[in-house]
Formats: C-alpha cells, structure tokens, sequence
C-alpha cells in the first residue's frame, strides 16, 4: 500500500539529507517532487496544495534552517503533518449500548466481506457480534454473508426469500437480535454500481429507524479520485461517521486515502490490507505516516506478532536454535508463522529502514508454498536427519513436491549452511546484518534465500 508514494517520498529525502545545508531553493524544489509525488499517487489537487502549504511554512523557518540537521528536522514535520492529514482527530469505533454499525458503499468496494471481517475484528476484541444481511437486491448477497458468518463463527440474520422491504428486514432482525445476546449488530446494506436517489431514500430510512453508533462508508481504496466524490455525495446524504479503505493490499498509490480523510473531514477507522478474514487493521494515522516515509511500524509488528505467534512454540523454538538442533520441523512451523503475520514484503516494510532496502529485493511468495511443498514431501525422519537426504531420497521429494532435484538441493545446502551459523553467534550476527542488507553486496543480488 502507498508504495509508489513511499518510495517517491523516500527518494527526496535522501536528497535532503545529503545536504548539510539548507537553502530556500533546496527546500522549495523538494517540496515541488513532494508536491508530484502526492498528485501521482491520486491525491486531490487541492488536498495536496494545502498540504505542501502548511509543511512549507514550517520548513522555511529559521529554526529549521539553522539547525544542525535541517533534513531531518523536514522529515519530522513531513511525519507530523501526514498523520494529521490522514487523520489528526482519529477515533475508536463507537460501541456506545445499542451497538449498531450501518455499512454503506457502491457495489464492489466490499461491503459484505468487510461486515463479517468487522464482526470477527470485534469478536477477537472480545465483543459478541451479530451480522444482519440487509441487501436485498444483489444476487447471492444473502447467502454470502451467511456463509463468511459461519466461517467466522458468528450468527447472521437472514431474510425471507424475496424479500424487498429493507425496513421491515431490520425491524425483524432487531427482535431477532435480543435474543442472541449479542454486543454489537453490523448491518450489510445494499449498494449500486452509481449513486443514485433510490440507494440513497433508502439508507436515509434505514438510518433514521436503526440511529447507529456509526455509519461506516466502505470505498475501494483502488478506484481514486471517484472514491473522494463517492465519499462526499454519501457524506452529505447519510451523514458517515467513518471510512473503511478496503484493498489496500493491491493499490500502489493510496492517495485516496488521505484526499476522502481530508474533504469528509471524518476519520479513516479500519483498512483491509488482504483478502484473508483477519486481514483488517484499526487504522492508526501516525503508524501509517510512518510505514509511507519507511519509518516502519514497530507497534503494528509486534501486534501480528502476538496475534500470529504461539509463545510456547516461540521459546521452544529459540531453544533449538541455541542448542543447534533446529531442524526441517521447526522451520516449518516458522514458515508457517510468517505466512500468519501477512505477505514478507509488507512486514519488512513494518521494519524501519527496510522500507527503502526491501523496494529491488524480488520476494516470491509462490517460491514460500514451493518450500513448503518439499518439506512436506520429506519423511519425519529426514526432517529431523536432513543429512540422510542422498539422491535417490531428493529424486523422491522433487517428485512428491512437484519441484526439481535443483530447488530440493538447493534448499538444503541453504538449510545447511543456517544450521552451521547458528552454531556461531558472530556468524549468526553476521547474516542478520546481511538480511537487514538484501539486495546489496553479499545480500543473494537482491533475491530472498528461497
């Protein structure tokens, strides 16, 4: 996400920092890549003037000019006004009692998949979530929403076929929700290919009988400069008290983001950054104005981490480690750990400073499942012996994995050579260096080792 803008960004702060010296030209001819980079990404023109003029103004400032290291000292007001820009007055969702969560947006933008990714976010918390499905129109949109609840374990109101009056659908459904003992109830409402005056009679109705804690607007973060437009005409129709960005994950420019935070004026409360269930994060603005300038999110890290990662698997695992008796097992279960925690490139990007490193490195996430595939084709025992793996045995695995001799071999002469350095903690030191390098001298030539 935001990659074309991060990596712009990052590129005309180099260029500050290499200076020891400010000048007003140096400053202003910056802030004029800056100035591009946000219209490339799909911010709105005058989102991206007013923004340029407030860091211009704070910038030009004596006391950044003289300071010992006046690009940094831009950067941090860069940092400080983007994460006001997408969103200085964020907010939690309000689960004030009655709990409700009105769900709007045009087709496509993924309103259905985005309710039931809300309920299991709110489930995680702890909450008791109830889903209603109140789109009536397009084909299939009941028995979707019914099926993502099961697979999250939460129950769904579901209409009587061809039933057409969404109001009496949500009357029902509250007398239906009294007795679930629920916390919250998300509503699912319909949504049209453009906005139109039926869509929007309807959700005023709808808005008015239910009063929802919060009407959340759901906009396809892909679609730019129409998802600002989408976001104003339903603003001023329903009155939304919230944005959730959702593909994150697949747009590389995500100015959309902070043009519909700014011309709403409302905040952006979650963004779903994949395809999977789990896959939607509280939206944190500051966290985001530092994974877009390659400051990382340590704090977003570590809450995959804990999310994705089993304690008592972890410490066992560093044990092994430390006794030199990690074998194919273990590595799995590692692998497996990564996948939990997202995509390899996007937690990279949550590392400070690999932001930048990590942009030529060609991570294939196809080549993990291919790993995957031939430790899975190995015996117990030539998991836990990977030295008794001669030629006929890796003819075997390449064949049972549907990999070649080469990529078999090449794995374990990678293996091979991780288990030697963990036996040696300057050499072990020695490729974390290298990791936080790749791409660079001795970092593979900008390939992951698998």
């Amino acid at each position: 996400m935001f990659a074309s803008l991060s990596d712009n960004l990052q590129e005309t702060f180099k260029k500050l920092r290499g200076h020891g010296k400010l000048s007003e030209k140096n400053i202003s001819d910056a802030l004029r890549e800056v100035r591009l980079a946000l219209l490339e990404a799909d911010v709105e023109f005058s989102v991206a003037k007013d923004f340029i003029g407030k860091v211009k103004e704070q910038a030009m400032g004596e006391k950044v000019l003289k300071s010992v290291q006046p690009g940094q000292q831009i950067v941090k007001i860069f940092n400080d006004e983007l994460a006001a820009l997408l969103g200085g007055d964020a907010a939690p969702i309000n689960l004030n009692s009655p709990a409700r969560v009105l769900m709007v947006g045009l087709n496509g933008a993924g309103k259905t998949t985005t309710s039931a990714k809300l309920a299991l976010h709110l489930r995680k918390e702890g909450r008791r979530p109830l889903l209603v499905a109140c789109d009536l129109y397009r084909p299939a949109a009941v028995e979707q929403l019914v099926t993502l609840g099961k697979q999250i374990d939460v129950p769904v109101f579901q209409p009587e076929p061809g039933e057409k009056d969404v109001l009496k659908v949500a009357k029902q459904a509250l007398k239906w929700a009294e007795d679930q003992n629920g916390t919250v109830t998300i509503f699912d409402t319909a949504g049209r290919q453009e906005m139109d005056d039926a869509l929007i009679d309807e959700l005023i109705g709808l808005q008015k009988f239910l009063n929802p804690g919060e009407t959340l607007l759901v906009a396809d973060s892909a679609t730019g400069q129409q998802a600002v437009s989408v976001a104003q005409r339903f603003d001023e129709a329903v009155g939304i008290t919230g944005i959730v960005l959702t593909k994150l994950d697949g747009d590389a420019r995500g100015g959309a983001a902070l043009s519909m935070r700014t011309v709403t004026e409302k905040p952006i409360k979650f963004a779903g950054v994949g395809e999977k269930m789990s896959d939607l994060e509280a939206f944190v603005p500051d966290r985001m104005a530092g994974r877009i300038l390659g400051m990382g999110d340590v704090v977003g890290l570590v809450e995959r981490a804990a999310e994705a990662i089993d304690e008592q698997e972890a410490l066992r695992m560093a044990e092994r480690m430390k006794k030199s008796s990690f074998d194919f097992d273990d590595f799995l279960s590692q692998m497996r750990m990564m996948k939990k925690m997202g995509g390899i490139q996007d937690i990279m990007g949550m590392i400070p400073g690999m932001g930048a490193k990590m942009k030529d490195v060609n991570i294939d996430e196809k080549r993990m499942t291919h790993v995957e595939a031939i430790v899975l084709s190995m015996t117990p025992k030539e998991r836990s012996r990977p030295e008794i793996i001669k030629a006929s045995r890796r003819k075997r695995i390449a064949a049972g994995s549907g990999t070649s001799v080469s990529q078999v071999n090449s794995l374990l002469k990678q293996f091979g050579q991780m288990r030697k350095m963990m036996r040696s903690k300057g050499k072990m030191s020695q490729m974390m260096k290298q990791m936080g390098g790749m791409g660079g001298p001795g970092g593979g030539g900008g390939k992951m080792p698998f």
